[in-house]
Formats: C-alpha cells, structure tokens, sequence
C-alpha cells in the first residue's frame, strides 16, 4: 500500500478568547462564554478565598463571587483584569460572610501529603512544625498585612492588582507586604530562639 504525503501548512493552535472576548460573548447571549469564564478563573478564586480563611464555604463563596460578577458585569471597566476584579468580588463576598457569623480561627497553609514513604520521618514533622508556625504567623497578621501578603506570596500578583482587589493604592499594598514579611521573619526567628 502506497502512503500518500499530504503536505499543509503548520497547523495553529486554536487562539483563546480573551476575558473581554468572552464577556462580550455572554453579554451577547452565549452561555458557554460565561461558562468558559468561570472554568478559566475557579481555581485562583477558590485558592484566593482559602488562602483569606474560607474554609468548608468555598464552594458557596466561589459562587457567590461569579453570580455577583455576572449580575454587575457591566460595571467591569477593564482597569485591571477580569481575575483582579472577580478576586476584589470574592474578598468582599467573604467579609460579608464574616460579617453574618462569628469568624472562626484560619490556617491558610495545610499539611502537606507526603507519597514518598521513604522520606525522612525526622525532616517531615521539621517541615510540617514550620508549616504551622508560618500559618500561625500568618494568622496573627493585620487583616490588611495578611491579605497583601496571601495575594503576593500564593497568587502572584502584582501591586497594582492587589491595590485595585483591596481597594488601596499600589504604595500601600508594598508597605503591607513589607511589614507582614519583616513581621513573619521576626516571629518564626523569635520561636527558633
């Protein structure tokens, strides 16, 4: 049998549709577009939220973050991304939630699942024990502190981005981060001593 050699150009991959793309597609009627968006920003809205002290709520606060995202969609001006904006919706989703019940304590860093059985037994309870100090330090942050130091420390962001969830400048928000990382370093160094 004679193979035949179809040559064709390089294929492309498909180009993913920009935020602003896929709102304008939902605005348009589209629901996939809303549903694309929300597969697109689940996991740092969720990790967001975990890292500020949501814990068993997370689902409903997720949720919550996206039906009041699409419900004001109009009032997204695009001055930050559409992450930033759903993070600042989520931040305040959260408070309200804090504000309705008593808060209960957070700790934003969990122990970590170890598959190698062969690890060092010693090394693990060293590495988990520092894991409790951090998020215990973490915890004793000024709620500002502890939410610039959450949204640079896990999520990566950026100044501006943090000033614009938190509604403070991008000054501000490098003095929080800061004093929260001087602070953790003095603590976790009070408790080696």
């Amino acid at each position: 049998m004679e193979r035949q050699n179809n040559v064709t150009a390089p294929e492309q991959a498909p180009v993913e549709p920009t935020d602003a793309e896929l709102i304008a597609e939902w605005q348009g009627g589209d629901e996939s577009a809303a549903a694309a968006l929300v597969r697109r920003h689940t996991s740092a809205v969720a990790r967001f939220l975990v890292a500020s002290g949501a814990r068993e709520d997370v689902d409903d606060l997720v949720q919550e973050t996206f039906f009041r995202a699409f419900r004001r969609v109009d009032s997204f001006r695009g001055t930050a991304s559409f992450r930033t904006w759903l993070l600042a919706i989520g931040g305040n989703a959260l408070k309200d939630m804090y504000r309705r019940r008593v808060r209960r304590p957070v700790v934003p860093i969990e122990d970590r699942e170890f598959e190698d059985p062969t690890e060092n037994p010693h090394n693990i309870a060293i590495e988990r024990d520092l894991l409790g100090r951090l998020g215990d330090a973490i915890e004793r942050l000024t709620p500002m502190q502890k939410q610039v130091f959450l949204l640079r420390a896990q999520q990566g962001a950026e100044y501006g981005d943090i000033a614009e969830v938190l509604g403070t400048t991008a000054g501000a928000a490098r003095v929080h981060y800061h004093h929260a990382v001087k602070r953790l370093k003095a603590e976790l160094s009070d408790d080696d001593g």
